[in-house]
């Protein structure tokens, strides 16, 4: 991952994905104040609707993309996987839903997150790409496994071919659990799979969202996994992280666009 500075706006791109555009958003280069500056894309979080609407096109125009067919979902800590062909009428989000995925040039896609994983699919064969946002409800339940699917079932995407990026997300050491969260892993993973460990002074669990994410996209058969390996937790000067700032924070964001 290369990071990228331009006109204030500040990002993260695959180095080998030179056919797309693409970025992972830092929190700098946009025009919200308080706790939500400055590039805040989320908006429902108490911030100014006029700023968020000019920090996502500070966001396309960065990136050169077209801002007027974004789509994007109504993100509710699921893992079903919609197919974008062209934006919603009447509103901004295209469906309830936490994956989001297409073949169609000129349509960008974009999600927000603060301490979820971001998750970035990319198909170079059949150039199909996707998004999705995978919290622990999403990691338990197969957020990554339900993209490769929706790829393989909608645009014939084959595992061995598509490529990904875990993005930056809140890491093991300052995500603790509670037991459901515990069980809910076990039972989607294995308990052999290695994912939580526990703090020796009072057993309290620690879930890891970053290798658990690449081992639901490696049983579907996807090799091709970069970890971006950056906790939005311990950074905050640069990313925007709910546990992070307890709450009062904002959303960055990541766009794709063949």
């Amino acid at each position: 991952m290369e990071r990228i500075s331009q006109d204030g706006i500040e990002y993260y791109r695959h180095v080998k994905w030179d056919k797309i555009k693409h970025g992972i958003f830092t929190r700098h280069g946009g025009v919200s104040q308080s706790y939500w500056a400055s590039l805040n894309v989320g908006g429902t979080n108490g911030d100014d609707d006029a700023a968020v609407r000019i920090n996502h096109e500070r966001m396309y125009n960065v990136l050169d993309v077209n801002g007027d067919r974004a789509c994007t979902t109504w993100m509710i800590h699921g893992v079903d996987t919609i197919i974008a062909n062209d934006p919603a009428e009447g509103r901004r989000w295209l469906a309830k839903a936490d994956g989001i995925i297409t073949n169609k040039p000129d349509t960008p896609l974009v999600m927000r997150y603060a301490d979820c994983t971001p998750l970035l699919v990319y198909d170079p064969s059949k150039q199909v790409i996707g998004l999705g946002h995978a919290g622990w409800r999403g990691t338990v339940n197969g957020m990554g496994a339900s993209l490769v699917k929706t790829m393989r079932d909608t645009y014939d995407c084959q595992p061995e071919d598509i490529e990904v990026v875990i993005g930056a997300a809140i890491s093991q050491e300052n995500y603790q659990v509670g037991e459901e969260v515990v069980e809910a892993v076990n039972l989607y993973y294995g308990d052999d799979a290695d994912l939580i460990v526990r703090d020796p002074s009072d057993g309290t669990a620690y879930l890891d969202l970053w290798k658990a994410n690449q081992l639901d996209f490696e049983r579907q058969g996807v090799t091709k996994i970069e970890v971006m390996g950056i906790c939005t937790f311990d950074n905050t000067s640069d990313f925007f992280s709910h546990r992070g700032e307890n709450g009062k924070t904002g959303r960055f964001g990541v766009v794709m666009s063949l």
